[in-house]
């Protein structure tokens, strides 16, 4: 049964008074003159263990912000990937002088944040309590208390992540298209599986912390209400023991792009949408001449509403609601991706598009140029009023080699770019003819028009291993939709025991966004439902609907339904499968893997069902709204008044998966009044 979320919105309109001279409304406003930018200049010194210190005072605002960070790069984790990060979560686990439960009330007193990566640390601050925050952080970087029980815990948190992910199509493109750009198995490819996140053993954690999170050339940025000559001894006992590691890194592995341009895919046959990137490896880099010139150039091409893929791909076409793209001048991995998400039916058109638009960005017009330069100038004035944006200048000047005007002369350098600049610059770092277009999706939907497009189709696994083309399996001649109805009939109980039931009573409870939340759903025959959603003890929703009539409460607001929300509502049958056999509208569709299992499939006009071969349950189904496809997983199925039930039940709404764990289910309590 489908539930409709109704969504209320209001308007408000404001007026205003224009001046008696004319005012043309459809012209843009002309920009002014670019303004002189003065950007504070660091003040720096070194420790004696390779630690660099930049201070920036800035005396505006009573806060002071600090970051760490440390100029690397990629190492190689191999059988024990995702050990960094592990490292890095222990961090604000307390430390040799003080315990968890001291340190995080010390911080939370001071009123201060405190953040830990396995790249460095950030920390932000009232500049009254920076000195005590300062020292906070510097002994969890310095004097980290390590210990076999919290790793353990932090373990179980990251493989419930990862065995989370192993349905999402967004999660499976990031992992697999970096391992396939970069090499599954190099430092800037490998990515973390539950196997590599069981082997971490303590021992691995203290040798990654003493082997790569050092001083070695980290720099600390201090930007606030601070004075410089009162820092130095401030850092200098802070930092002052923390040891040198001296470690040698490796050159980074090779990685190269494709010699022409193909697709490829990874079978997700759970997903209703395919996630879509287009991607190419190249030098770009900060000093670069041409840098602003492919900025402005990734800035046409992808970089917000306005911009030729969101154009295209959502305005036109309405294939997606977004499309955008990111040209990234990394020091160790610089790289150009156009990416989208967009439905399984419109893939190959989606595929077509994008490189359309790839293509042809070599060329822009002069208004379009403009328009760049206006954005990313006002884009840049505003950054300035960000403390965290100065440390992040300050950093890169360092970092990424630049010359000592790069941040003051920026506006110029905009203003400076040309369309034949673009141009130059696009034929280096968008690469339409040496880019891999990865798709992770349902291979099943999607293969045949994709391989209509005239580039090589490659297929992989969700290891990014090379795997032969995703086929059907064959249905055996004697299944029939009509046989696989009566199988599932059979699995939850036989069908006198499902022709008596009248109505179905669930109570279920799920965490959003950490939230405990509530749903109680009641269903009956002819159609009937009500759905009430419940966080903190108040109703976040409810539709109620007799089979004829009904209405959607949100916030306190009651709307009717409409027809054809209605229309949509009203089944005749709580198992829809005891229609099967005599509907022309229902057809058998072959055998997929869903929810982990080989499922016979049976479509209708709005709804697929995924049935299991082995056991005849519903492992599954994917029904269209008006907001689109929301597929639901179905398991743990237990006997209650004599018919099995799902206790188990995964929604994915917008991506976000919603795991709800059925208390309890009640068979024929349902009264009329439930339905009002």
């Amino acid at each position: 049964m489908k539930k409709q979320f109704t969504y209320i919105a209001a308007a408000f309109l404001f007026a205003g008074m224009l001046s008696a001279q004319k005012i043309d409304l459809n012209a843009m406003p002309k920009p002014g003159p670019t303004p002189a930018i003065n950007i504070a200049k660091p003040k720096t010194f070194q420790l004696s263990n390779g630690l660099t210190v930049m201070v920036v005072e800035n005396n505006k605002l009573p806060r002071v912000n600090t970051t760490l960070s440390m100029d690397r790069p990629p190492y190689h984790e191999g059988n024990i990937a995702g050990v960094s990060e592990i490292m890095a979560s222990q961090l604000d686990n307390g430390t040799t002088n003080l315990s968890k439960d001291e340190f995080n009330k010390k911080v939370d007193f001071l009123g201060a944040n405190i953040n830990f990566s396995s790249n460095g640390a950030a920390s932000n601050s009232l500049s009254k309590y920076f000195p005590e925050v300062l020292s906070l952080m510097a002994d969890a970087i310095v004097n980290p208390k390590f210990s076999a029980e919290e790793i353990k815990n932090a373990k179980e948190r990251t493989i419930e992540g990862l065995k989370a992910d192993e349905k999402n199509a967004s999660s499976i493109a990031e992992r697999v298209s970096t391992a396939l750009m970069y090499g599954k198995n190099t430092s800037r490819g490998e990515f973390e599986t539950i196997e590599s996140i069981n082997k971490i053993q303590l021992a691995d954690v203290q040798n990654i912390y003493n082997k790569y999170y050092s001083p070695d050339n980290a720099y600390l940025v201090i930007v606030g209400d601070v004075k410089f000559d009162q820092i130095k001894p401030l850092v200098e006992k802070a930092f002052g023991s923390w040891k040198k590691s001296n470690t040698k890194f490796a050159a980074l592995e090779p990685a190269s792009n494709v010699s022409k341009t193909e697709i490829n895919v990874v079978d997700v046959p759970s997903a209703v949408q395919s996630v879509l990137s287009v991607s190419n490896l190249n030098n770009l880099k900060m000093k670069d001449p041409h840098y602003f010139s492919a900025t402005m150039a990734n800035y046409i091409l992808g970089g917000g509403g306005e911009a030729r893929l969101f154009m295209n791909l959502r305005e036109k076409n309405g294939f997606t609601y977004g499309a955008y793209s990111s040209m990234n001048a990394s020091k160790y991995s610089p790289d150009f991706s156009a990416e989208t998400s967009v439905r399984n039916e419109v893939t190959d058109k989606a595929v077509k598009e994008m490189m359309n638009e790839l293509n042809a960005i070599s060329t822009v017009k002069p208004e379009e140029l403009d328009n760049a330069k206006a954005k990313l100038k006002g884009s840049f004035i505003m950054s300035l009023e960000k403390p965290e944006t100065i440390a992040k200048f300050a950093l890169n000047q360092k970092v990424q080699d630049l010359p000592a005007d790069f941040y003051t002369n920026y506006l110029k350098s905009i203003d400076k770019v040309t369309a034949a600049d673009v141009s130059n610059a696009v034929k280096a770092t968008i690469l339409p003819n040496q880019s891999r277009i990865f798709i992770a999706g349902k291979a099943s939907d999607i293969a045949e028009g994709l391989e209509k497009l005239g580039y090589p189709v490659k297929y992989f696994d969700k290891e990014a291993n090379p795997v032969a083309k995703p086929t059907a399996q064959k249905v055996d001649a004697n299944v029939t939709i009509g046989s696989v109805a009566d199988k599932y009939i059979n699995a939850i109980g036989g069908l006198a025991a499902v022709q008596k039931v009248t109505s179905i009573t669930a109570d279920a409870t799920t965490k959003v966004q950490g939230m405990d939340m509530t749903m109680k759903l009641i269903q009956g025959k002819g159609g009937k439902m009500m759905m009430e959603m419940k966080m903190m003890g108040n109703t976040l929703q409810k539709i109620v609907f007799d089979g004829k009539d009904g209405y959607a409460e949100a916030q306190g607001q009651k709307m009717p339904l409409n027809d054809k929300q209605k229309a949509s509502m009203a089944e005749p049958e709580l198992f829809p499968e005891l229609t099967f056999a005599k509907s022309t509208e229902f057809k058998l569709a072959g055998i997929e893997k869903y929810n982990n299992e080989d499922s016979y499939v049976v479509k209708g006009p709005k709804q697929t069902y995924y049935y299991s071969v082995k056991t005849g349950l519903k492992t599954g189904e994917i029904k269209v709204g008006e907001g689109g496809s929301m597929p639901t997983n179905f398991s743990d199925y237990k006997e209650v008044s004599g018919v099995k039930l799902p206790f188990t039940i995964i929604q994915n709404m917008g991506g976000m998966e919603i795991n709800l764990a059925v208390q309890s289910y009640q068979i024929n309590q349902a009264k009329d009044s439930d339905f009002k």
